[in-house]
């Protein structure tokens, strides 16, 4: 029997958020139950260190950049913008495989309840939809429910406007899910299914149910912390409905879960509205934005009862990019083949049948916070660099939020330089370079990463005006 699968992803969660990655505070009873029924993975990356690449990643199981998708993607207005970037073209382009086309061709009921954030015109017939990425059912916003997270107003449910919504997102997203898989399972009751299930918190604006910010105001620095806190307590919450409904419906023991978040977390007060991003990178160093490891590195549980060897911690290299490719194969679904994907089938890592994954992971993101925008984790070693132009040696490209004529030839021909070299196993705080003591390793990382590099700038796509 095929399985269904269950992907919950959150929304700037980091590494250290939750009780089971080590978090002092905050009470996520339902998530580490779920990590000790299953694979709480310690190396597990999103595809990018901000949201839209990040989801895009994760759907289609490639590089993000590969599919022209650099940064997170603004609504575009009603005029093409101003600004030269053509940011507002940015979409995800319709006809390209995804996790959810993928097997609803093989048969399988399709959902997605929560965050869309794929493209700039949202519910507008100019750009794909959804609906046109594989998915039966949509309930969803473009970026954050808005005007807050509690009661929001912008959801649109199947192309139609939904209005005003009483509750708090992660709540009403777990109703509509488990509305819609009650409904799916007495109308084709033998169909396989794939929800996913993209919250938005902890994003700002961060908000949530006042019990439960009482309840952590003892333990926090003030109000605004305990917002935070209560806000991935309010997730576990969601998570645990969402667990119980399939319980309730007898899919358990047939259902891969996976739960993760699409980015590290949110530096307090980065901008104005960021005054509630008390999220945790835990051992880590950076944040969102950030090529270092609590930029990508996330939580990742896995459950698959029977299947999954429960209560174990694999330390392989696994990523969002490899969903796609594992679920293919366990649908019996044949992978794209006129696309080469990045990910690889993890489940034999899950499983403790490998520990190596075989693929190096390549993070290239243009707009980085931090200064090496370039980085690739191979086995125990992360190796980042900078970016220079290739015209001026030695002088920094300039931060790039997309790639469009003005800026293709400055991105594709950049030059890497500046490297450091971390064994990410015992220094996951990325503390010692360990450059001068390894040459060897090193020069082997800087040609494959500049390998890797020139061929992923190369099959960038170029957004222009048509």
């Amino acid at each position: 029997m095929r399985p269904n699968f269950l992907v919950i992803l959150c929304d700037d969660l980091g590494y250290g958020d939750l009780a089971c990655y080590g978090h002092a505070t905050v009470e996520t009873e339902r998530l580490d139950r779920l990590a000790n029924e299953g694979v709480r993975a310690t190396h597990f990356y999103s595809a990018a260190p901000v949201c839209s690449p990040s989801r895009v990643g994760l759907l289609t199981g490639r590089i993000p950049n590969r599919l022209g998708v650099y940064d997170w993607i603004p609504p575009a207005g009603p005029e093409p913008s101003k600004r030269g970037d053509n940011r507002h073209l940015v979409h995800l382009r319709r006809g390209e495989p995804t996790i959810a086309s993928l097997l609803r061709g093989a048969g399988y009921a399709t959902c997605i309840a929560g965050k869309w954030h794929c493209n700039s015109r949202f519910n507008h017939a100019s750009q794909p939809q959804p609906s046109d990425a594989g998915f039966d059912h949509w309930f969803a916003t473009s970026n954050n429910a808005n005007p807050s997270h509690e009661n929001p107003t912008n959801f649109v449910r199947n192309g139609e406007e939904v209005g005003p919504i009483e509750g708090f997102s992660c709540q009403l997203v777990a109703d509509e899910a488990i509305g819609w898989l009650k409904r799916q399972r007495r109308g084709t009751p033998d169909k396989p299914f794939f929800l996913y299930v993209p919250f938005h918190e902890t994003h700002e604006p961060v908000a949530s149910p006042a019990p439960l910010v009482e309840k952590y105001l003892p333990r926090s620095k003030n109000r605004d912390e305990a917002q935070y806190f209560a806000n991935v307590h309010n997730v576990d919450l969601a998570t645990g409905r969402l667990l119980d409904a399939l319980d309730e419906l007898g899919l358990r023991d047939n259902t891969l879960v996976v739960f993760t978040s699409d980015n590290g977390p949110e530096t307090l007060k980065r901008y104005r509205r960021a005054h509630r991003s008390y999220g945790s990178p835990g051992p880590l160093r950076g944040m969102k934005l950030w090529t270092t490891e609590a930029g990508c590195r996330v939580p990742g549980i896995f459950r698959w009862p029977g299947v999954l060897p429960a209560g174990t911690e694999p330390r392989a290299v696994i990523s969002a990019l490899d969903l796609l490719p594992t679920f293919c194969r366990l649908a019996g679904v044949a992978p794209p083949a006129n696309v080469g994907l990045d990910g690889v089938d993890c489940l034999p890592m899950l499983t403790g049948k490998t520990a190596e994954r075989g693929e190096p992971l390549l993070w290239c993101y243009y707009n980085a916070t931090n200064g090496r925008r370039v980085a690739m984790r191979v086995g125990e070693w992360k190796v980042l660099a900078r970016l220079a132009s290739a015209e001026a040696v030695g002088k920094r490209l300039p931060k790039l939020s997309n790639v469009h004529p003005g800026n293709y030839a400055l991105a594709t021909q950049a030059q890497l330089i500046d490297h450091k070299l971390f064994r990410v196993t015992d220094d996951p705080a990325e503390r010692r370079d360990l450059s001068a003591d390894f040459p060897d390793e090193l020069d082997r990382l800087k040609l494959l990463l500049a390998e890797s590099y020139a061929e992923l700038a190369a099959d960038s796509p170029v957004w222009r005006e048509e």
